[in-house]
């Protein structure tokens, strides 16, 4: 059940920019998402975390790489805005417990639509990636930093961070047996990867359409709700997300490498693993789709899904994602 205005209220008492703002719920998915407008200080994104899938000390590490970003580059990324106790993390207690909020600067913008030319955005995109995993590889992190971690067991098992994708909408007899082929293919070929350094590491992984805001010809990264680690090659699986069938597929992952490559080299293993990192997005997908029904986005995305994601299985284990 969505939380209400009124029952945030407590909280804006935290920051003295929104005194008097007036909030209105513009998402709800794994969080809330908030519109304070206020009368004199102009507009601000409240972030409200569900509670039971970040805990503190993760929501904390989130924000320390996020204003590490700021810091040490010129990624337009989120500003967290600290309270009054000098905290950029507040917590609050509303009829449905205890919640954790973070307080943006606005931003203005608009998300991408998928009839878009979005090729230039995918360059700016792969290039954004870039210089993150150049970012993490010097970056010290804090002590205590804790994430999750996007791997095979945390998205293909049962118990997986998303969700069983074998109990998702769509998945029964007739598709069952590919997906299965699927999920033993992808643990074989990750393990074969390896995770080593060089790419592997702490990554946005969820820099899908519905994450950005263009202004432009201002691109912002937002959301960086699911950071953690895993490959850096899954930047490009997370931006391909929900278009994976697409016809414009094959020609958003040339710009996506292209913009890359403009700021760090990829191996031949590297770029060969593309297409493992995209199948092990789309059982992600599939998995959360199962576990976030009641959600808008996992409702339009429904029909069909598990049947797309079975075709595009048949095609990578031939050998051909894309042709």
């Amino acid at each position: 059940m969505p939380l209400t205005a009124h029952e945030i209220e407590p909280v804006l008492a935290c920051w003295d920019e929104v005194d008097g703002a007036r909030a209105r719920l513009i998402n709800y998915s794994e969080n809330h998402t908030f519109q304070l407008d206020t009368p004199a200080r102009g507009s601000f994104t409240l972030r409200i975390h569900r509670t039971g899938y970040q805990s503190r000390g993760s929501v904390e590490s989130e924000l320390a790489w996020l204003q590490a970003l700021l810091r040490d580059t010129a990624l337009p990324v989120p500003e967290p805005i600290p309270g009054r106790n000098g905290q950029v993390l507040q917590c609050f207690e509303t009829g449905q417990g205890e919640r954790m909020a973070v307080l943006f600067r606005h931003i203005p913008g608009s998300e991408p639509q998928p009839d878009d030319d979005l090729n230039g955005l995918f360059v700016t995109l792969g290039a954004y990636a870039a210089t993150m995993h150049n970012h993490v590889t010097t970056w010290q992190r804090p002590p205590a930093f804790e994430r999750q971690v996007w791997q095979a067991a945390t998205i293909l098992d049962s118990d997986g961070l998303w969700g069983d994708w074998r109990m998702a909408p769509g998945v029964g007899s007739h598709n069952r047996p590919v997906l299965d082929r699927l999920d033993s293919a992808l643990w074989l070929r990750l393990a074969a990867y390896g995770t080593s350094p060089d790419r592997y590491g702490l990554i946005h992984a969820d820099m899908r359409l519905g994450n950005l805001l263009v202004d432009g010809d201002k691109v912002t990264l937002i959301d960086f709700d699911d950071c953690g680690f895993c490959w850096f090659a899954y930047d490009f699986a997370a931006a391909i997300s929900f278009h994976e069938t697409s016809a414009a597929a094959p020609a958003l992952k040339a710009a996506w490498i292209d913009g890359y490559q403009s700021v760090r080299p990829l191996g031949a293993e590297d770029l060969a693993a593309i297409d493992t990192m995209v199948m092990l997005r789309r059982m992600a997908l599939l998995a959360w789709i199962g576990s976030h029904a009641e959600t808008s986005l996992a409702r339009q995305h429904m029909p069909g899904f598990a049947d797309g994601t079975a075709q595009l299985a048949e095609r990578y284990l031939r050998g051909a994602l894309w042709t």
